[in-house]
């Protein structure tokens, strides 16, 4: 990957065109294989980083999608045009994912437009780093709870009388809920507390047929990393891992189809795959 040259962005969430070098969101060699074909996906986050990846590659599997965006609605946009190219339907639905009616009313458009549900991918996050636990004000860690595993909560809870049997729930977690992060302590919190979720959520809706996994990201090129640390740290940006780099969300994308694949995946639930550059983790 070329040097990370972005600057620092005071705003989540964040732009990704303005990111030098731009991420990269599917390889061009990745040729689907109709591993979604016919189901429908909700994602929150998927405008832009990880959840852009995967929205186009669960519609070049197939997929129709359903996209929840807070603010980027030029991202958003984008994010549409790029399931369209692929042939499959996009619908963009804005709000906050930490406001339970919204969550509410938001699934209720997803069967309003598509008429079914049948994998919801829990991806919208939210990190501000502090010096100090001293630092983190109340405001901060009730806006990061809200936005990194209330939501998680929120929207699964509204979605579950429309899943049945085959259905997939993922959820994005984080190598900082099995290392910690000294500078993201609500962050990295919220990040374990979604791995205890799926698990405990994974055995309550197994005798239903419906799996529940989570993809733990390690340092991926993202909007979010130029918006949330200073330039020095940018620059170096993913090169303590053993492969030296930062992923791309294309590289992440590809755990979120196998786990939302029958097919691929259908005897696997309540684990977490490790996408993080090879650093070993105690699960």
């Amino acid at each position: 990957m070329a040097e990370n040259k972005s600057t620092y962005q005071n705003q989540q969430p964040n732009r990704g065109e303005e990111m030098i070098p731009k991420p990269l969101f599917i390889h061009d060699e990745y040729k689907g294989s109709g591993k979604l074909e016919g189901k429908v996906v909700l994602i929150t986050g998927g405008d832009s980083g990880i959840g852009r990846a995967v929205v186009v590659s669960f519609a070049r599997e197939g997929a129709d999608i359903a996209l929840i965006f807070l603010k980027n609605q030029k991202d958003a946009s984008e994010t549409q045009a790029l399931v369209k190219q692929e042939g499959k339907k996009c619908i963009l639905i804005q709000g906050d994912v930490g406001d339970e009616t919204f969550c509410i009313h938001a699934v209720k458009d997803v069967i309003d437009s598509f008429g079914r549900l049948d994998i919801l991918v829990n991806n919208a996050a939210e990190q501000h780093p502090q010096e100090s636990l001293i630092d983190i004000s109340r405001e901060q860690l009730e806006r990061t709870f809200k936005t990194n595993i209330f939501a998680y909560f929120y929207l699964t809870k509204a979605a579950i009388p429309y899943l049945n049997k085959g259905s997939a729930i993922i959820n994005t977690t984080s190598v900082t809920a099995y290392r910690g992060s000294p500078q993201l302590l609500d962050y990295s919190s919220t990040k374990g507390a979604i791995v205890s979720f799926t698990r405990s959520l994974s055995l309550k809706l197994a005798e239903k047929g419906i799996r529940v996994n989570a993809v733990a990201p390690g340092p991926i090129w993202t909007p979010l990393i130029p918006s949330t640390f200073p330039e020095e740290t940018v620059e170096t940006f993913g090169a303590d891992t053993p492969m030296k780099r930062p992923g791309q969300p294309a590289e992440v994308a590809p755990a979120f189809v196998f786990l939302a694949s029958e097919t691929d995946s259908s005897y696997i639930t309540g684990q977490v795959i490790h996408v993080n550059g090879g650093e070993p983790v105690d699960s």
